[in-house]
């Protein structure tokens, strides 16, 4: 079967480019080019350029290796979009111009940002990717900030490449681009511009950081789209539907939502005639979003992968799981304020995405990196709630199966995944507990920011403490079941 690139002759059931890709240049540099990206800002990106065209390709950057540049380049940035649902379908998607990736990969991402033609740079490099802080500050003793803050000339993360990139463009007379950031973090373009302030006055000088402040924007955005991991099936599918071998294709459901503030700089594709809302305000979408569908992920996943359920589907399958989840989403829609939206509709709607057969959303997959995704998604509701008086016990439940989840890992020979930032000293800290009280406050000690004192103490942390109890003394399955129970 003859491969998928930009002379495949256009044929099988899937939709193809409405429009030809090379006849359009590049607007767009995006870091951070897995999964969700070509699930995501490239779809809505593919259909804008199909609607009304205008220069706005994208160049993707590979900072984590080069596996996505080596299935990419040879097929001249296309691959397949498959979407399961109710029935499967598949585009091919021509936006993607370009992969950057390998051993000088900050260098050509520098040359490609300081390009006149690049007007939006954005970024889908998950939370731990940054390099900020809980509170919103550069955090300067993450690994790659630390380096790039030693060596500003020569960045590799991507808040040293953003920042250089944009005293190049001012040392040229060129104009900024506007910084989006398409990453699970409450006030994502807040945070990363306060970020790149504080690293471009450290490194660069104050009128830098002057002129970014004026003149760049750094709109925050909501995004939502659940993209699993591709496995072989996808590749077949997406084979069956183009008639192509596609060793690039992605997967994931049909709903799909951005929520981006209306702020940039420098002019953007036309995003609004593919479904993304601008507003002017996207905090309430993103509490609602972090609070009850990356909350109740959290959840499930923890307690998902304790219970031994592989997919968020297997979790949904099971009455009494199932049931978790709803309550988990009631008591997180009690804690999000400024929408006017229907939240017990959108609970449901989230239960029927969970739920759906045709996609395999691995547990273990939303498992990762919890440190980093906690504190918005469990701690500040649970912290709400609990000031508020309505339920808290959900959230003390998730941190349970969370805890539990990572005593259980330890006490079986099973290191916490490296993926995570603070494997290490979580590790070290969950390795000599014997008791429930002991494991809280040793972890509470790695992570004061998801176990704060009010979240240890008093009616939380007694209920939280016996949840641990149960969890370890009954097993999962168990507690599944009475906390269920009417």
């Amino acid at each position: 079967m003859i491969r998928l690139s930009s002379g495949a002759v256009p044929q099988g059931a899937a939709e193809w480019p409405g429009y030809t890709p090379e006849a359009h240049g590049t607007g767009i540099v995006h870091l951070g080019l897995g999964n969700f990206a070509r699930a995501h800002l490239l779809a809505y990106t593919d259909a804008a350029l199909a609607l009304q065209g205008g220069n706005w390709r994208v160049t993707g950057v590979s900072l984590r290796g080069t596996a996505v540049a080596d299935s990419l380049i040879p097929q001249d940035g296309r691959y397949t979009l498959v979407t399961r649902g109710e029935t499967v379908s598949a585009r091919v998607i021509g936006a993607l111009a370009d992969v950057l990736a390998g051993a000088n990969v900050g260098a050509a991402a520098l040359a490609a940002m300081g390009n006149p033609a690049c007007r939006i740079v954005s970024l889908t490099v998950t939370e731990k990717g940054y390099g900020i802080t809980s509170t919103g500050g550069l955090d300067r003793n993450h690994p790659a900030v630390k380096a790039d803050l030693a060596r500003p000339d020569a960045p590799s993360g991507v808040i040293g490449l953003i920042a250089a990139a944009l005293a190049a463009r001012r040392a040229a007379n060129l104009a900024p681009f506007t910084v989006l950031s398409c990453d699970n973090l409450s006030h994502n373009g807040q945070k990363l511009r306060t970020a790149v302030l504080e690293f471009a006055t450290a490194c660069h000088g104050p009128d830098l950081a002057d002129w970014i402040a004026t003149r760049a924007s750094f709109p925050s955005t909501m995004v939502d789209r659940i993209t699993p991991a591709a496995t072989p099936a996808t590749a077949a599918t997406a084979a069956a539907l183009t008639g192509h071998s596609d060793l690039a294709a992605v997967e994931t459901e049909p709903f799909t939502q951005w929520v981006i503030e209306d702020d940039f700089c420098a002019g953007r594709p036309a995003w609004h005639q593919t479904g993304a809302l601008f507003v002017r305000d996207v905090a309430p979408y993103e509490q609602m979003k972090l609070r009850m569908l990356n909350g109740a992920h959290s959840m499930l996943a923890y307690s998902g992968q304790l219970a031994g359920r592989a997919y968020v589907r297997d979790v949904m399958a099971d009455p009494a799981h199932a049931a978790l989840v709803r309550r988990h989403l009631a008591a997180a829609a009690a804690t999000v304020q400024g929408l006017t939206l229907d939240l017990d509709a959108y609970a449901q709607a989230l239960c029927d995405r969970f739920r759906n057969p045709a996609i395999a959303h691995a547990t273990a997959q939303i498992a990762m990196d919890g440190t980093q995704k906690l504190p918005q998604r469990i701690t500040a509701p649970a912290l709400q709630a609990l000031a508020a008086g309505t339920a808290t016990r959900p959230f003390a439940f998730a941190l349970a199966a969370w805890l539990a989840w990572l005593a259980r890992r330890d006490a079986l020979g099973q290191p916490i995944p490296v993926d995570d930032p603070k494997a290490a000293p979580l590790a070290a800290a969950v390795v000599q507990q014997t008791t429930p009280a002991g494991l809280i406050r040793a972890v509470a000690g790695v992570c004061p920011d998801i176990l704060p004192e009010p979240l240890q103490t008093g009616p939380f942390g007694a209920e939280l403490c016996a949840l641990l109890d149960n969890i370890q003394t009954q097993g999962m399955t168990a507690v599944i079941a009475r906390e269920a129970a009417p």
